[in-house]
């Protein structure tokens, strides 16, 4: 049996990583351990607590049990993190329910280990303190399942637990199936089923689920079961349903994640008027006002994404100008449409009178205002959102709206955003840069509040921090890094200064932890070691100020640092960033159960900004991942010209847009290139399928994982084939070039000596020069082809040639491989060289010539009687017709034709023989019979034209 604590590592959610990958990518020390066990909830922690002699006993408990609660904020907080980093990475079997790690709340006392838990009674624990833990952790678990996977309605319902207390966790599990793509294969009769249970957690994790899954589509089906839960959205006259309030602002969310991008107008209308909705009486929508008001904007937004000034049909709503009443605060404008009557009635216990509550209605319109003019630069928007320049106007407006205003208007002027300190310091206004820069506390004028000052300059800086982080996400643009990362330590060194009590801790963490955020958005899916270390001294820190919510921003951070394993990345698109501003709204919950200014489930939505961009070449004989080196081509931009870079894969590839080229580089693999002005859909599936491209070992080289440097391969000792270690070849080292099995057995039948081969030592040579010669270029096939020609050549030597097929098929080789088109190529400087490019095919020639010429030289009679038509021995008719073929040798009566008789010197034989066709080093051979020479041997002839 496993020990327990191999038990507890099995179950910590972990453990369907792609580990072959991850050791590629990260492949020099254990980060990916260390993030296991930052993230890891099954276990429990580690209470340390000194127990001082004052102390009774039941005081110390006490101590020990608010010590667990601390830590216990930080434990719910990691599904979040947990999620992203398990993104994707499993393929669930069918026949068995999805494991959801245990979210383990006791810890451990040293030195004896005791149990310290938060059900003893002794100290007060809030009601529901883990509902939304378990949901965040059932997202957790579900985020794991891979696009890919089959998943079907049964298995969906199967994954239903029995036990009451495990609902929130299923909750998520529906959220998570709605997010990777699952859950349009849930039957809508159970979709009913869940509905009408009235469980809130379910309610909300089914309908951000259904919604996300039909993004953009307008789907009819999913609309009428968001308007259920959207008052708004009903009749005047329908019944009153009693919706949950959360579950209101999850319907909301739904209808932008529904209808994004598609300028709906009637959603638009509804939308913008319930930004401002009011109190209604009898306590009506007068709780967590600012999540439902937050969600109607978030959602207006989506509707009306990136249009700008092009909202077709809505002129007569007056978008922008209504957006930033909400945003400035002044008179609340009547209702019109179908649900003027709601809001007739003013609240009985909220007295707001007529102006609108900008500390409602501000966050939301803002976030609209972006998304809605997002990369438009329009300038004329962007103004408005500019921070005041002036101390009474700044008195007037939160320093957490001005984070807001700040990461709004570069959105919208997002060509303008840079990534270094400059830029980010000139978005603060210079009668707050002048009085910060003074070296003492005090301002240079009375009317001046430093706090006010201080507070609004680093919430600034948080905003542009955040919009170089959404410009450059997933880029690991290493100027965006350096940037972020400077400010990021700068926040955390003010933490620990007297600088700390005017600002106040609290602003100060916000601020580092959506820094923080931002440099994780930069290096998403890179698992960069600063961001890492940062995250990890965050984690340690869990007393003052830190809440539940900072641990839920550091571990996200963390989370989206390694996400998916480092498969995944974040894109820039239009709907990449709307999904993010929902995930990363900068306000986290104070505890686990409040969602008074942003909904806990719309965290998760960042997983609809991801895509997969990580290629990992997969060695096709092995099917394992390996190292290969890839040149990747830039398009030319306005930032830079076109520019190539070299990569070694396993890499994260950039935006493909910006691409132009692709390509795997030799010269250990053979070369592959993808041209990406040509389109970028065969790329995508290929990284879709998890980024996996086949690339293909060059014969004698080692992989990179092996060899780093290139100086242990075969051919690296060999390098020269003309080196007369070739021609010694040991047949036991084919293996380091091929596996294939038809080429072992060559070398180890053909190639090794033995008793019966020992007086044919040249015959082993020439084979052992062919194997090498064939699995070095990578012309296995050519193989037969080599030795065939060697018989064919043999047999002519020996004068067993009894047709004549073979000759007229070296012929053919012979005349291909001196063609001019040929020879040009192989001078090109990347040109293909031959199938048979040795020193090979001139022996075999010289050796076929030689042979002929002996027996020509021997029996010129029997030529000489046939070019005269003359009857001759069959003995040599074999060989006569071998000499014919070979040479090109026209039958007699095509050279009774030209004359022969006449011709006097070889000038006019070769005027006649070139209108018949026949070569010159033919004609060379036949010419002492054609002028009667004979007193002169042939051989004397012959060494006259070495060239032939």
């Amino acid at each position: 049996m496993p020990s327990a604590s191999e038990a507890e590592e099995e179950d910590d959610g972990m453990n369907d990583m792609n580990h072959e990958v991850m050791s590629l990518i990260w492949s020099q020390d254990l980060r990916v351990q260390e993030v296991r066990r930052l993230l890891q909830s099954s276990r429990p922690v580690r209470v340390n607590v000194v127990h001082l002699p004052e102390v009774s006993d039941h005081e110390y408990i006490e101590e020990k049990e608010n010590k667990l609660l601390q830590l216990c904020q930080r434990t719910m907080a990691l599904p979040v993190g947990r999620g992203l980093f398990t993104l994707f990475s499993h393929h669930p079997v069918l026949t068995e329910p999805l494991p959801i790690p245990k979210l383990n709340l006791t810890g451990r006392g040293p030195p004896r280990n005791t149990t310290v838990d938060l059900n003893s009674g002794n100290i007060d624990v809030p009601p529901n303190m883990t509902s939304w833990s378990s949901f965040h952790n059932g997202v957790a678990a579900g985020l794991k399942i891979a696009p890919a996977s089959q998943v079907d309605s049964a298995w969906i319902a199967y994954n239903k637990p029995k036990n009451s207390e495990l609902a929130n966790e299923y909750a998520g599990f529906l959220m998570a199936l709605g997010l990777n793509g699952h859950l349009t294969k849930l039957a809508t009769l159970n979709i009913h089923d869940y509905l009408s249970k009235g469980h809130e957690m379910t309610s909300i994790g089914l309908v951000l689920g259904v919604s996300a899954a039909k993004l953009g589509t307008m789907d009819m089906s999913i609309t009428r079961l968001l308007s259920i839960h959207i008052p708004a959205l009903l009749p005047p006259t329908s019944t009153e349903l009693d919706v949950p309030h959360n579950v209101q602002v999850a319907a909301v969310v739904g209808i932008g994640l529904v209808y994004q991008g598609t300028g709906h107008r009637r959603n638009a209308e509804v939308l913008l008027a319930e930004i401002g909705r009011p109190p209604g009486p009898e306590m009506e929508y007068c709780t967590d006002r600012e999540s439902y008001s937050l969600a109607a904007g978030l959602a207006l937004g989506m509707v009306c994404l990136g249009h700008g000034s092009n909202l077709t049909g809505m002129s007569d709503l007056n978008v922008p100008e209504q957006l930033y009443q909400y945003m400035v605060g002044g008179h609340r404008r009547s209702h019109s449409g179908i649900n003027r009557e709601k809001h007739k009635s003013p609240s009985y216990q909220i007295k707001e009178g007529d102006t609108i509550n900008v500390d409602v209605t501000c966050p939301g319109a803002t976030l609209a205002l972006a998304m809605i003019y997002l990369k438009t630069n329009n300038r004329s928007i962007a103004d408005w959102l500019r921070a005041p320049d002036t101390m009474f106007l700044l008195d007037f407006i939160k320093p957490e709206f001005l984070l807001l205003r700040t990461l709004a208007r570069c959105l919208i002027m997002w060509e303008e955003i840079l990534p270094n300190s400059e830029w980010i310091n000139s978005n603060v206004p210079q009668i707050i840069q002048e009085n910060i820069e003074l070296s003492d506390d005090r301002p240079a004028s009375e009317d001046l509040n430093m706090e006010t000052l201080v507070q609004a300059h680093d919430y600034i800086i948080a905003g542009a921090c955040m919009a170089v982080g959404f410009r450059f996400a997933g880029s690991a643009n290493s100027d965006a890094f350096d940037c972020l990362y400077k400010f990021a330590r700068t926040f955390m060194q003010c933490l620990s200064t007297s600088a700390a009590s005017v600002t106040g801790h609290y602003n100060l963490q916000t601020c580092l932890s959506m820094v923080l955020l931002s440099l994780s958005m930069v290096m998403a899916g890179s698992g960069n070691l600063k961001v890492l270390q940062l995250c990890r001294f965050l984690h340690k820190k869990t007393s003052g100020e830190m809440n539940y919510g900072f641990h839920m921003a550091h571990h996200m951070a963390l989370g989206l640092l390694f996400l998916g394993g480092g498969r995944y990345t974040l894109s820039t698109s239009n709907s990449a960033i709307a999904a993010l501003l929902c995930a990363l709204y900068p306000h986290f919950p104070a505890h686990s159960t409040d969602n008074r200014y942003h909904l806990q489930a719309l965290r998760h939505l960042c997983v609809l900004a991801v895509e997969p961009r990580l290629l990992v070449p997969v060695d096709v004989d092995t099917s394992k991942p390996c190292y290969a080196l890839l040149e990747v081509t830039y398009k030319e931009s306005q930032w830079y010209e076109e520019t190539t870079v070299e990569l070694m894969a396993p890499a994260m590839l950039p935006e493909l847009h910006l691409l132009k080229q692709l390509k795997v580089k030799g010269p250990r693999y053979w070369e592959i290139s993808i041209d990406l002005n040509k389109g970028t859909q065969h790329l995508q599936s290929i990284l879709s399928r998890d980024g996996m491209l086949y690339v293909k070992l060059r014969a004698g080289q080692l992989p990179y994982k092996d060899d780093p440097r290139g100086w242990q391969s075969l051919l690296a000792q060999n390098v020269n084939p003309r080196n007369p270690e070739v021609h010694s070849f040991k047949p036991e080292a084919i293996s380091a070039f091929t596996s294939d099995a038809a080429l072992v057995s060559f070398a180890e039948y053909f190639c090794k000596p033995a008793e019966n081969l020992k007086h044919k030592k040249d015959v082993l040579a020439l084979f052992s020069a062919i194997l090498y010669e064939c699995v070095t270029q990578e012309n296995p096939e050519m193989l037969p082809t080599y030795i065939a020609i060697d018989q064919a050549v043999k047999r002519l030597q020996k004068k067993e040639a009894c047709e004549t097929f073979d000759l007229w098929q070296i012929k053919l080789v012979l005349e291909f491989c001196s063609c001019r088109v040929l020879q040009e190529r192989l001078r090109a400087p990347q040109g293909k060289g031959l199938l048979l490019n040795s020193e090979f095919l001139p022996l075999m020639k010289c050796t076929a010539d030689t042979t002929l010429d002996q027996w020509l030289y021997a029996n010129s009679d029997v030529l000489h009687s046939y070019m005269g038509g003359q009857a001759h021995g069959e003995s040599e008719t074999n060989m006569l017709a071998c000499f014919l073929v070979y040479h090109s040798i026209p039958t007699p009566a095509k050279m009774a034709d030209v004359e022969l008789e006449g011709a006097a010197s070889f000038a006019d034989l070769l005027l006649k023989f070139t209108r018949l066709g026949v070569p010159v080093r033919a004609l060379l051979r036949l010419t002492p019979l054609l002028l009667k020479t004979t007193s002169r041997p042939f051989s004397n002839i012959m060494s006259c034209f070495p060239a032939f």
